[in-house]
């Protein structure tokens, strides 16, 4: 298996089951390999032998500029660049739920993708350019709000809310926090990965719980956990509430 991606909370968690499992595997990060520059596929060419298994998890990420568009696109490109004509066995790519819009009923794989940040324009053109060239190898994966240990970004949610909880700090919500959102625990979307490995699953699959809560009872609830004395800030909104 070839993690392509070494740092972030999928990439440090999946190699540490895989470790684990006893898995052969190896993690090219940045430090290996820099994606972003124009001749790299031939480098990353040369690591991949017959019938590996592709997790694409690297990006700059979340993508909120043009410059980090463009700098996530060129990483996909010498990566298809790389596996062209090359017989590796699967493609497992790491997407979002970003690329829908955002509406007010459930979500499925057959929703359209309409995409309302920079972030999700990303992953899909990436969808797109990936599946135009393996469309019969790839496996995507659009996992909602991922939460757990090895969190780099500490992004609006549990993570940031039990780091601020563990020191007492205020936890500020956009709003009164009453939007609802679905949360993926890391260790479920690992066991999903490894699922889609063994059972050599191709196609799209929305990653989520089922179940959504609101950010205010996600800060309550985590510093009646913490017996925290944080306490609860609420913001004048900016803009519309999200679904």
């Amino acid at each position: 298996i070839v993690i392509i991606g070494s740092s972030g909370i999928i990439s440090s968690n999946l190699q540490k089951k895989f470790t684990k499992s006893n898995y052969k595997f190896i993690t090219l990060g940045r430090n290996k390999i820099n994606l972003k520059k124009k001749d790299s596929f031939k480098l990353l060419s040369k690591k991949v032998k017959k019938k590996d298994i592709i997790i694409f998890i690297s990006a700059e990420a979340p993508a909120k500029n043009i410059q980090m568009f463009l700098n996530n696109i060129m990483i996909c490109d010498n990566i298809c660049k790389a596996l062209q004509n090359k017989p590796f066995s699967k493609l497992i790519y790491i997407s979002s739920d970003a690329v829908y819009s955002d509406i007010s009923g459930k979500i499925n794989e057959k929703t359209k993708t309409f995409p309302g940040s920079m972030h999700g324009m990303m992953h899909l053109t990436r969808e797109i350019q990936l599946k135009m060239n393996f469309d019969n190898k790839i496996c995507i994966l659009r996992p909602t709000l991922i939460y757990g240990p090895g969190d780099t970004h500490l992004g609006y949610g549990p993570n940031k809310f039990l780091k601020l909880a563990k020191k007492n700090q205020d936890i500020i919500l956009f709003g009164k926090g009453e939007e609802k959102r679905d949360h993926v625990f890391i260790d479920d979307l690992i066991e999903i990965i490894i699922e889609c490995i063994k059972k050599n699953k191709i196609g799209l699959f929305n990653i989520a719980s089922g179940k959504v809560y609101s950010f205010r009872s996600i800060a309550k609830k985590i510093i009646f956990l913490t017996k925290s004395k944080s306490k609860i800030l609420n913001t004048k909104r900016i803009g519309k509430m999200p679904h």
